[in-house]
């Protein structure tokens, strides 16, 4: 398969990251195959899109007419064999969980066409091992969207130790192709973006702790002292506080680095169900 026959992807999750790349696949008018485990799940999904889509057409970014042209080229359904019989590349997006990942992997390996390539959206876990459980290690890659993915321009592409070179560079050319930027980082623990980011939420976690400063001046400061578009709280927030001590912990673990360790600040707040934007609360109140 040469880099120009890649014209049906298929993205496996529903939540924000998964709708997102489904979004911004269909919008460079690739046909999109997207699947999660429930129906409601994948109608919540289409919503965003479509709140996403509209909130692109009041900034000016987007045609009006072009939002159902969008939508359209995205197929929803629960069923794996749907979405993976015809798809020439697949992205996984589900929760950021080394068995979760490599089971998702091992169910579409072998349904999918020899041809496809498969690529997990990790930005901490490794591609290696997620290939590990597949009969085409040299054919799976790790595909770091940001989020949120429609509006970032970064992708980070992520070899495996078995990944083939034409695997990268046709993942390099779809991400191009979907109007990304894309570097490749070595397999190593959070890549360039997160191995960065991650230490550095944590320090803004530390002096809110402390009680240098309040969550909003700690952010005002980062936006307009380092020119940051969300401040590191408001940027756990989005991630999800949870998933953000997950994250650090699977980065201080690989590395034995303890600037990545959560503070424990942090642990008391996923206890109590404030996992930021999702749950309506973080460092700060949302309305659900």
């Amino acid at each position: 398969m040469v880099r120009d026959q890649i014209e049906k992807v298929a993205v496996i999750g529903a939540g924000v990251m998964g709708t997102g790349i489904a979004q911004v696949f269909a919008q460079f008018g690739l046909a999109v195959a997207q699947t999660d485990v429930s129906e409601a799940l994948l109608a919540r999904s289409k919503e965003r899109m479509l709140a996403n889509l509209e909130g692109l057409v009041v900034k000016g970014k987007l045609a009006k007419s072009e939002v159902d042209a969008v939508l359209a080229r995205i197929v929803q359904t629960v069923v794996v064999e749907a979405a993976a019989k015809e798809a020439d590349f697949v992205v996984e997006a589900v929760v950021e969980d080394l068995e979760t990942k490599k089971k998702v992997f091992g169910e579409w390996d072998p349904i999918c066409p020899p041809r496809t390539i498969l690529a997990t959206n990790t930005s901490v876990l490794s591609p290696t091992e997620v290939a590990s459980v597949t009969r085409r290690p040299e054919k799976c890659i790790g595909m770091h969207f940001m989020n949120p993915a429609p509006l970032m321009k970064l992708v980070e592409v992520v070899p495996g130790l078995l990944t083939a070179p034409e695997t990268i560079e046709m993942t390099k050319a779809l991400a191009r192709r979907i109007g990304k930027t894309p570097v490749v980082a070595r397999e190593s623990p959070g890549g360039i973006v997160s191995r960065i980011m991650v230490a550095m939420r944590n320090e803004a976690v530390d002096i809110l702790a402390e009680g240098i400063a309040t969550a909003e001046d700690i952010d005002t400061a980062m936006k307009l002292g380092a020119g940051f578009p969300l401040g590191p709280l408001e940027l756990i927030d989005l991630v999800g506080v949870d998933l953000h001590v997950t994250n650090s912990e699977t980065m201080m673990r690989e590395t034995g680095n303890a600037k990545y360790r959560p503070h424990p600040l942090l642990r008391k707040m996923v206890r109590a169900g404030h996992h930021g934007r999702k749950s309506g609360r973080g460092f700060y109140t949302y309305e659900r």
